[in-house]
């Protein structure tokens, strides 16, 4: 069994602990599951060995302190207001510089990155952080290769992500690499989230980005494009759906989101394709019509060109 230690302390963000964690509990439950024993053994390493606080006011006891921690075969560190301060971060790498030599591999989630910097151990390496923090690291450890666009990035036994959600993107990498991709893809299934997501952090669901951005005639457009994929969404149907001239619709749609109409609507089109592949009752051809593509060679075309595979490949790849 592994024993995977996640450092905490006062500050810390909640789910860049909680998220990763729970990664290797689905992969112990999974294993469970279909009779192979537990993997991992999970455990919480406070700085000290008192209760420790999160940014939210959860309280969280550790199992041991650092200074008593088992030997351990993967480190996490999470992110957190609190590793950026100096009471915090100085220990921190301390500790991270003494295990670094007898621990198989270290990951970073989001601002957790200030940690392993600070120990050194990203000297010359690849990594990244949560986009809102990647000019202070890249100021402040001018030796470490930032790439702040990317999810996650594994530079030899070193591994950082980007802010949250991506720390359950690394888990997931860290449980395909120890147990394979069938175990890690039925972990991703429990945790009902994806195996692996495409591009980087400048990406985010295209609705949200949509209502995020849109006011007045705009405000409902998104929510009504998503429920109507299989209609005619040309720009002239959506600019009579918003209520305005043609010439100005379009005008007033790039302006907005940058994007002329007809992309945005293929990129709804094929996200949504995306999801419904998978699904053991349909076919390449009905996720096709379902989402407005009057051919099944179009869609595949189009499919290929956004995400680099074909339909029926990507549908192999991530079925049950």
């Amino acid at each position: 069994m592994r024993h995977i230690g996640f450092l905490g302390y006062d500050g810390i963000t909640a789910l860049d602990l909680a998220g990763p964690m729970q990664v290797f509990q689905a992969a112990n439950d999974v294993a469970a599951l279909t009779g192979q024993p537990k993997p991992y053994v999970l455990l919480v390493l406070g700085l000290t060995a008192k209760l420790f606080v999160a940014e939210a006011g959860l309280r969280m006891m550790p199992d041991f302190a650092t200074r008593r921690a088992p030997k351990l075969d993967t480190i996490v560190v999470p992110g957190g207001e609190g590793v950026r301060r100096a009471e915090i971060l100085a220990p921190a790498a301390a500790w991270l510089k003494a295990r670094a030599k007898t621990t198989r591999r270290i990951a970073s989630v989001c601002t957790g990155i200030y940690g392993l910097a600070e120990a050194g151990l990203l000297d010359g390496r690849r990594a990244t952080t949560h986009w809102r923090f990647a000019a202070d690291v890249a100021r402040r450890y001018p030796r470490i290769r930032l790439e702040p666009d990317a999810i996650y990035l594994r530079d030899g036994p070193i591994y950082t992500s980007a802010g949250v959600t991506a720390g359950i993107d690394l888990a997931l990498a860290l449980v395909e690499d120890d147990l394979g991709g069938r175990l890690a893809l039925a972990a991703a299934r429990e945790l009902v989230v994806y195996l692996k997501r495409s591009g980087g952090q400048t990406q985010f669901s295209e609705p949200l980005k949509f209502q995020t951005r849109a006011t007045d005639r705009f405000a409902d457009l998104a929510s009504w494009m998503l429920r109507n994929l299989d209609r005619e969404l040309s720009v002239e149907a959506l600019a009579a759906r918003a209520g305005m001239g043609v010439r100005h619709f379009n005008r007033r749609f790039r302006a907005t989101f940058g994007v002329p109409p007809g992309e945005y609507v293929e990129r709804l089109r094929l996200d949504e394709a995306r999801r419904r592949l998978p699904s053991q009752n349909q076919t390449v051809e009905s996720v096709a019509t379902s989402v407005g593509y009057a051919s099944a060679d179009a869609f595949r075309r189009a499919f290929e060109r956004r995400f680099g595979i074909a339909p029926s490949h990507y549908r192999k790849r991530f079925a049950a």
